[in-house]
């Protein structure tokens, strides 16, 4: 669970309730027709850019991906990895031996990978493979990404737009005072809705979920190189030294450093 993104939506919704609530009056607030022209107009126009499998594809993905924490720590990769690698140099099934522990993995790429070492192909396979999933996977993402910025940007156009509407109604009718007072609520509404959609819903999601991406597509990386030095029994010394240049210095000393045992030495 992402709590700062639940938090941020929830602190958001608070303030618009506080600020049009504090009379108590909701009800002027809400106008249909305002609501109308722009979810449905954004909902148009997205789908004009983007194929319609793509556009509900896209929606339900990005709000799970933005409500959910599923990354797995780079330190706890590294040190699973070198466990692993570890473990298997010193039993005598080596690679077979990697099935056993397949089930304390979280990460589904990592396990995957894994799965392919104990399967006994080799590490270039191996790499072309990942990196292949790697790069589809982050496709599919920024077509979500690049979705939600549509969003963003259609929301205020469209609000805009409302606002057009509810003066031209506003002005088309002065001589009857009493419809002045509903097409100025549609023209102020509409803009008020649409820079709540853009600016509190899909313009943060949008960029919650790009910075997603970029740490993901960091944590695959690190990932294949994990499963490939795993594939090739690397000791542990070896694999530190390989894998510390993924971390940030901070984080560094948080890798367990093994040194290999005096028989593995002679290996």
């Amino acid at each position: 669970m992402d709590f700062a993104t639940i938090l941020g939506l929830l602190g958001g919704v608070t303030v618009v309730v506080f600020a049009i609530g504090e009379d108590g009056n909701f009800a002027q607030f809400i106008n249909v027709q305002g609501f109308i022209i722009v979810l449905g107009g954004t909902f148009a126009s997205t789908m004009v850019k983007f194929p319609i499998q793509s556009f509900f594809k896209a929606i339900p993905i990005g709000l799970k991906a933005v409500v959910t924490n599923t990354k797995v720590s780079p330190v706890d990769l590294i040190n699973q990895a070198i466990e692993l690698s570890d473990t298997c140099r010193r039993d005598t099934r080596k690679l077979l031996a990697v099935e056993e522990h397949l089930k304390q993995i979280r990460d589904p790429f990592f396990k995957k990978g894994l799965q392919m070492c104990a399967d006994g192909r080799d590490s270039s396979y191996i790499r072309d493979f990942l990196n292949a999933e790697m790069d589809l996977s982050i496709t599919r993402q920024e077509s979500s990404i690049k979705i939600f910025f549509s969003i963003a940007e259609a929301a205020p156009a469209f609000g805009m737009f409302g606002t057009l509407v509810g003066l031209i109604q506003m002005l088309s009718s002065l001589e009857d005072p009493t419809t002045v007072g509903k097409g100025l609520a549609v023209a102020l509404l509409t803009t008020m809705y649409g820079v709540l959609v853009s600016y509190l819903f899909a313009q943060p999601i949008a960029e919650k979920l790009d910075q997603k991406l970029s740490a993901d597509s960091e944590n695959r990386v690190l990932v294949i190189e994990c499963v490939c030095l795993v594939q090739q029994l690397k000791n542990p010394t070896e694999m530190y030294d390989i894998l510390e240049a993924y971390l940030p210095e901070n984080l560094r000393r948080s890798i367990s450093k093994e040194e290999p045992s005096s028989d593995e030495s002679k290996n």
